[in-house]
């Protein structure tokens, strides 16, 4: 599996502490059957984004897997004037193994007026936009046209394996599910931050994807869409979306490969 939104570099924002936990973290991704990871500090007003620091920190964590592990950088991207600038600015300083995808994670008390507006003029810069976890953002969660007008312009979401298991509560489960059902999610990824409260575990979320929406979507989810989106390359997976006012389809009419 591919893990392309995981807090894994250690003391550059709220996820591990040290470089010793930052191993521990990849360790137990590997047992857990992740063969990448992308390493994605926050980049917002509070953790100041440092490209070259966070490179070096990952050739770091890297030189004690000795290639059993393949690391790479990115961020998760908040939208301010100054970031957005930069970005277009510089592209691929901020997005997955600098090539052209880039997290976006929204604040939970506001989505700002000019928001459509920065999305253009990203993808403008040339970047693909994957909207992080809104099954976990109570704004997003209640504006499903609003998600599915990003979905018809391009962007691609990527929802939590641990919302799936129901570690953020019921109203995030059933969004991520409902996602899931409505062919939304491209990504499944941990954004783990620690080894206890918030691990970098993917195979059970895996498990309950593959059993509800048959293997081959699970594979696309953890492996197939991550890993292009790594390598840089065009999604391989990328069906049209149910629309947000109709039914949920039924999860047994998923075996659509």
């Amino acid at each position: 599996m591919v893990d392309i939104h995981c807090h894994l570099l250690p003391g550059v924002d709220d996820g591990p502490e040290s470089m010793e936990e930052s191993a521990e973290m990849a360790e137990m991704a590997l047992a857990d059957g992740v063969t990448h990871i992308a390493a994605t500090p926050h980049a917002n007003d509070t953790y100041h984004f440092d490209g070259d620091r966070n490179l070096a920190l990952r050739g770091e964590l890297a030189a004690r897997f000795d290639g059993r592990l393949h690391l790479a950088t990115g961020c998760d991207f908040h939208l301010s004037y100054e970031n957005v600038e930069a970005a277009c600015a510089s592209p691929e300083r901020f997005a997955l193994n600098q090539k052209q995808y880039l997290l976006l994670e929204f604040a939970d008390f506001s989505l700002p007026p000019s928001l459509d507006h920065a999305l253009v003029r990203l993808q403008q810069a040339g970047l693909k936009l994957i909207v992080t976890h809104p099954e976990r953002n109570p704004l997003l969660r209640n504006a499903p046209e609003r998600l599915r007008r990003w979905l018809d312009g391009e962007c691609y979401l990527q929802i939590t394996a641990l919302s799936l298991t129901g570690h953020f509560g019921p109203q995030a489960e059933r969004a991520a599910l409902e996602y899931l059902d409505r062919r939304w999610a491209h990504f499944v990824a941990s954004d783990a931050h620690n080894v206890d409260r918030r691990p970098p575990r993917l195979r059970k979320a895996y498990d309950l994807v593959a059993a509800r929406c048959g293997p081959p979507l699970a594979r696309a989810l953890f492996h197939d869409n991550p890993l292009a989106a790594w390598q840089g390359d065009s999604l391989p997976w990328t069906p049209e979306p149910a629309d947000a006012a109709a039914p949920s389809p039924a999860h047994r009419r998923f075996f659509f490969f």
